[in-house]
């Protein structure tokens, strides 16, 4: 089992690595957070409904809210001022129907029908969210590609939603879009809110701290050139396995560097590390180069190299180092918990506190890999990161603790294996941009395999 401990460290400190870019899964916080500011209601059931997809009359509901036009919707549709000509909205939902309706902000499915009981798509809320910032479809954006330039102004990731839209996703996306910038660059859209008296300032002082706090992390680090970076590790990890009957206690100490280009036309990645675990030395490397990933293992006694293809992660990667980094804005606020700045001298630090809904914080790794053949979950406790920024914008390290439990199917010869570990790294940022460079080494006699076969290589 020591060669599996080994490489599941030297996998973890990759994941560490690109944890700031992962996903969450579960946003519960962020619909309790609305809740207390009135833009995100419960069901008839006395709960938020997370796991179903949001239906056409729920979204009109939030996109009425977000005008800040809730109770002057109410107000003129019981005084007769507004109308609309649907048989399938609910009395519930009449108001804003025929708020949207009178005012040409949203139209039904036919003349008759809102198809108010229709799932609600990502593209179809994301259109209203850029609505409510003051964009325009037809005019801004094209209603087809409502989805990226979403992601263009800042609160709209593929990696966060990519499954089914739901309204556990609903919630995390008007929750960003909050934070973002409107049309007119006057403030993000909640302060608009709050200034036009349609939100309580004092109930939304809790989100406002922290949207105001992370847009100034991101203010503080717009000059930075995030295209490439040069960074060395240091990682512990006390880590508990269970596989085969055999139940082990080991300590992890890992160093390593890591070196990405993310240019759009040339991806290009390499990482070094060197793996101690209860006094056994392991060396690994990993290289991505033209669609390959390259990996070298050593553990003293040999050396196994192996080759195998990543061109669909690579092409998905290539549209994320497309994105630049002044266009990022607030993604990710909705993984956020809390978000602190402190004075050091010079230098910025920011502590980052991402809550319980991590459980999906592999994925993107899992995908550049090529998911090695490994059918793994993972669970996560908070995360917190924190990072240090020089006077000039610079990141200049980042640590992060947390702990988490993890399954792995590793194959018919090892089974099923439970991991539980208390994990700290830190990372030192020693280049970024056109600094960084990448030397590749050899790879003529790299043996070319299925990535499926990496447990039975590892075991």
């Amino acid at each position: 089992m020591k060669r599996i401990f080994t490489m599941l460290a030297a996998t973890l400190l990759l994941t560490a690595a690109l944890a700031v870019t992962a996903s969450a899964s579960d946003f519960d916080t962020v619909a309790e957070d609305l809740s207390a500011i009135g833009m995100f209601r419960g069901t008839a059931d006395g709960d938020f409904a997370l796991d179903r997809a949001p239906t056409r009359s729920e979204a009109a509901i939030m996109l009425v809210r977000l005008y800040g036009a809730e109770e002057t919707a109410k107000t003129a549709y019981d005084a007769g001022e507004l109308a609309h000509p649907f048989t399938d909205v609910s009395d519930t939902a009449a108001p804003y129907v025929a708020y949207l309706y009178t005012n040409g902000i949203a139209n039904g499915t036919s003349a008759t029908t809102f198809g108010s009981a229709n799932a609600c798509s990502a593209q179809n809320y994301v259109v209203f969210l850029l609505r409510a910032l003051g964009y325009q479809d037809g005019t801004d954006f094209a209603y087809a590609d409502a989805l990226t330039f979403a992601q263009s102004k800042g609160f709209y990731d593929p990696m966060m939603f990519s499954g089914a839209f739901l309204r556990d996703d609903l919630a995390a996306v008007t929750y960003q879009a909050l934070g973002t910038d409107l049309k007119d660059g006057s403030t993000y859209l909640l302060d608009s809110l709050i200034q036009s008296g349609a939100i309580a300032k004092d109930k939304a002082a809790s989100m406002t701290s922290k949207i105001e706090a992370y847009r100034g992390m991101n203010a503080a680090t717009s000059k930075m050139d995030g295209t490439a970076m040069d960074a060395d590790l240091v990682m512990k990890m006390d880590m508990t396995a269970t596989a085969d009957g055999e139940t082990e206690t080991t300590t992890s100490d890992v160093t390593g560097n890591v070196k990405m280009i993310l240019d759009e036309n040339d991806i290009q990645m390499a990482y070094s590390m060197k793996t101690t675990t209860d006094g056994v030395a392991m060396d690994m490397g990993m290289w991505m180069k033209d669609g390959w990933m390259y990996m070298s293992i050593a553990d003293g006694e040999e050396t196994m190299t192996y080759k195998y293809q990543v061109a669909d992660e690579l092409a998905a990667l290539e549209g994320l180092a497309g994105m630049q980094t002044s266009d990022m804005g607030v993604n990710g606020l909705a993984m956020i918990d809390s978000i602190t700045t402190e004075k050091s001298g010079s230098d910025t630090v920011y502590t980052v506190v991402i809550g319980k809904g991590m459980a999906g914080i592999l994925n993107g790794v899992q995908d550049m890999m090529g998911d090695a053949g490994m059918d793994m979950s993972m669970t996560f406790g908070d995360i917190t990161a924190t990072y240090t920024v020089d006077r000039s914008g610079n990141l200049k390290n980042m640590k992060m603790v947390f702990s988490a439990a993890m399954k792995m199917d590793l194959g018919e010869d090892i089974g099923v294996m439970d991991v539980a570990y208390d994990y700290d790294v830190a990372m030192t940022i020693k280049a970024t941009g056109n600094s960084v460079k990448i030397t590749y080494p050899d790879f003529s006699g790299y043996q070319e395999i299925d990535p499926s076969a990496m447990p039975e290589l590892a075991a």
